[in-house]
């Protein structure tokens, strides 16, 4: 996609683990040549900063924003033999079994574990964490019945499951009903008025990058986003794309990390 504006060959390196933080951080000590970007998300970019007691980056200081790329709701997960099909059903459960009711993510610190910490708080339950590494041991372990229950971000494996009756959606995080599962209602429907919470990711370059090139990697990503084959990759994962400027980028990186820097505060987390 961008790699056809630009007339460019990108290759791609996954650099994932502590979610997002060590590829965020290899991008921040990158050289600032216009030739490596990253894709990092809001774990990394919002929440990090205020979670973790030490962080190898500052993305302030050791980032340059370059757009937005997309937002991809969050998806509380069940296994279909939970005794529960809603929110009021699941809480009740909770409740009965203070402790016993566990749930998968994708790594601490992610969207998906403070979406989970967050809804806790606000329905008065506690529900025991299980962090994976990624998303791949999660599905396979909630196909299983191993874990009961999930909040997930990535939805590619989560649609066909659900659609076949493999898995059943309790709850979508976001503010309005996701598009890939539209039967699906958000928990703010649920009765928590207001609940929204999305996983978000964009481009990313090392700090003193040139202004013009971040303008150029912006504009050749707004283009790739409205091509039929971007529409249609983001379709099949669930997500909405989304361009804009560096500028508005790191408006949006600042207001977003003082969001959750909040809710941190709120919910006492903090991680070394």
């Amino acid at each position: 996609m961008i790699g056809d504006q630009l007339g460019q060959t990108l290759l791609v390196e996954n650099k994932a683990g502590a979610g997002g933080n060590i590829g965020t951080d290899a991008i921040a000590k990158a050289s600032p040549d216009g030739y490596t970007i990253g894709v990092s998300a809001i774990s990394s970019l919002a929440i990090a900063p205020s979670l973790y007691a030490r962080l190898p980056y500052s993305v302030e200081k050791d980032l340059t924003p370059i757009s937005l790329v997309g937002f991809t709701p969050c998806a509380i997960v069940a296994h279909p033999s939970v005794p529960f099909d809603d929110l009021k059903g699941l809480i009740a459960h909770a409740r009965a079994h203070p402790g016993q009711l566990t749930y998968g993510t994708s790594g601490v610190g992610t969207s998906t574990h403070l979406a989970a910490e967050l809804f806790q708080s606000i329905a008065g339950i506690k529900l025991d964490h299980i962090p994976y590494k990624g998303t791949s041991q999660i599905a396979q372990d909630l196909l299983a019945g191993t874990i009961p229950l999930s909040f997930e971000s990535s939805l590619t494996t989560t649609i066909p499951n659900v659609k076949e009756g493999r898995l059943k959606v309790i709850a979508v995080t976001s503010a309005r009903r996701s598009r890939a599962l539209p039967d699906a209602p958000t928990v703010a429907e649920q009765g928590f008025p207001g609940f929204d919470v999305v996983t978000w990711f964009g481009l990313v370059a090392p700090a003193r990058l040139s202004p013009r090139v971040a303008e150029r990697l912006a504009e050749a990503w707004k283009t790739g986003a409205a091509t039929p084959a971007a529409i249609q990759t983001f379709d099949n994962i669930g997500a909405d794309p989304k361009a804009d400027t560096p500028a508005q980028f790191a408006d949006f990186i600042r207001a977003e990390s003082e969001r959750w820097g909040g809710v941190i505060r709120q919910l006492g987390i903090k991680l070394d």
